[in-house]
């Protein structure tokens, strides 16, 4: 359960950055409400994580999933570049996130 949790605080990361991005230095309501709400519930959901998994492991997991959906929202939605060096060192996080699912 702490895994899925974890990967669902990740995907609330990169909700709250876009939301963020969205909400124009705070200066718009509803992206900021959007950001404080899933801010909230994906730091909740990383502190109830790591009551079983590793701080290092849960951390870094969470971060990865977090950039990485945040970079791909970028790229598919928000015109950002989609370069080879890019979308290479996005899967060289993927990998080091799935890495350290394995060896945990």
């Amino acid at each position: 359960m702490a895994w899925l949790v974890l990967v669902v605080s990740g995907l609330l990361e990169t909700a709250w950055a876009v939301a963020l991005d969205r909400s124009a230095g705070f200066s718009r309501p509803v992206p900021t409400a959007v950001f404080a709400v899933t801010m909230v519930l994906s730091m909740a959901g990383l502190a109830y994580a790591l009551r079983e998994i590793p701080v290092g492991t849960g951390y870094a997991v969470w971060v990865g999933i977090g950039a990485v959906g945040t970079a791909t929202v970028g790229i598919l939605a928000l015109g950002e570049s989609a370069s080879l060096p890019r979308l290479a060192a996005l899967l060289l996080v993927v990998a080091g996130v799935v890495g350290l699912k394995v060896f945990h």
